[in-house]
């Protein structure tokens, strides 16, 4: 009796514990939080001149539904080529594609995929998904005439890096000059690896693949979670959004946090929360486009 009364107080004891670490790591996000924003505006002038400066984007469209969809709208890439954006669904697994400003052009579906959370535009007609669970990469080749995408067709990598459940590989972006994919790690513990050898062109023969880490660049990352990323070419900074802490931020090329955009109402033009933020997108005039669960569509410009 004793004995299950001591592991009972043990289990108590363990538990208490543990929400206690939770609640002071929450504490220390919000105290880096606005510590970092009281710096971002105290030197305003000399980043802005060298960043995106996400403090400046305002909402155009804000919670827009997006026709045709009802749940599970995720992840989201600019597709140069056709001048549109390219997002997944992963609850019934389909790639979509959507007009500039959310609505639905065609819908493809995905088969043999367990749970795609991102996906990434890398060249004409290619891109790359991730499948979370699993944590593999999947290359992907879309024309007109592409009806179904079968995951057993497509050139794969398996990483099973620190595998966690459902808390797996949610963002991808790619570095097109220095052939570099970005793959976010969505949390315990938030991680951005880079990816180099990944993906090859059919024929060629496979390269060495290498896989790098920041540690330091991730100790940075103030936020709870990591839903999406977005390479910027022109400044080599990498945009990060973070659902739990309703925020994008943006990283400089050594990693450390320069702006953010905030996806709390009242912030940027926006009347209300973005709800569940999963997707992140960025044209080449600067426009950075989201999507958010069930199925809404936002999108901001510079001084807008």
């Amino acid at each position: 009796m004793m004995r299950l009364a001591f592991k009972s107080t043990l289990a108590v004891m363990a538990g208490a514990a543990l929400l206690l670490a939770v609640a002071v790591g929450q504490y220390f996000r919000f105290f880096e939080q606005t510590w970092f924003h009281f710096g971002q505006w105290r030197e305003a002038d000399q980043r802005e001149a060298a960043s995106l400066w996400l403090p400046d984007y305002r909402a155009e469209i804000q919670a827009q539904p997006v026709e045709g969809i009802e749940d599970d709208l995720s992840a989201l890439t600019f597709d140069p080529d056709r001048n549109t954006l390219i997002a997944i669904t992963n609850g019934n697994p389909q790639l979509l594609e959507l007009s500039l400003d959310g609505k639905l052009l065609r819908a493809i579906a995905l088969v043999g995929f367990g749970d795609p959370e991102a996906i990434e535009y890398v060249s004409p007609g290619v891109y790359v998904v991730s499948d979370e669970r699993p944590q593999r990469l999947l290359r992907v080749e879309v024309d007109e005439q592409t009806r179904v995408i079968d995951a057993a067709t497509s050139q794969q990598l398996s990483l099973g890096i620190g595998q966690n459940g459902n808390k797996g590989f949610e963002g991808l972006a790619y570095d097109v000059v220095g052939k570099r994919l970005f793959v976010a790690k969505e949390r315990d513990p938030v991680r951005i690896y880079e990816v180099q050898g990944f993906p090859y062109a059919p024929g060629d023969q496979p390269l060495a693949v290498h896989v790098t880490e920041d540690l330091e660049r991730d100790a940075d990352l103030f936020v709870r979670d990591l839903s999406s990323l977005q390479y910027d070419e022109q400044t080599g900074h990498l945009l990060a959004l973070s659902d739990e802490s309703r925020l994008v931020v943006e990283l400089d090329i050594h990693g450390k946090p320069i702006s953010t955009l905030s996806l709390r109402a009242g912030n940027h033009g926006l009347t209300a929360d973005v709800p569940q933020a999963e997707g992140l997108a960025m044209g080449p005039d600067g426009t950075v486009f989201l999507v958010s669960e069930p199925n809404l569509f936002y999108r901001f410009r510079k001084g807008g």
